[in-house]
C-alpha cells in the first residue's frame, strides 16, 4: 500500500493535464475577446458603409449634346 501512495504522489500526469486545461481555458477566453472586438469593429464600418453609399445619387454622365 505504501509503495501505492507513493507512486500516487510522484506521478505527474493528472498535474500536465491541469497545465494545459487551464492554458486552453486561457486560450479561449481570448478568442472570445478578440472577436468581440473584431465584431464591434465590423459592425461600425458597415453602418458608415451603408451611411456613405445611401447618400450617393445616380446622375447622368456630363459629355455634352449628342448631334447627328
Amino acid at each position: 500500500m505504501m509503495k501505492f501512495v507513493k507512486n500516487f504522489r510522484n506521478d505527474e500526469d493528472g498535474a500536465v493535464t491541469v497545465d494545459w486545461v487551464v492554458l486552453t481555458a486561457a486560450v479561449v477566453g481570448l478568442a472570445i475577446a478578440a472577436y468581440g472586438s473584431i465584431k464591434t469593429g465590423s459592425d461600425n464600418m458597415t453602418a458608415q458603409t451603408a451611411t456613405f453609399l445611401g447618400a450617393q445619387t445616380v446622375g447622368t454622365a456630363g459629355f455634352g449634346s449628342v448631334t447627328e
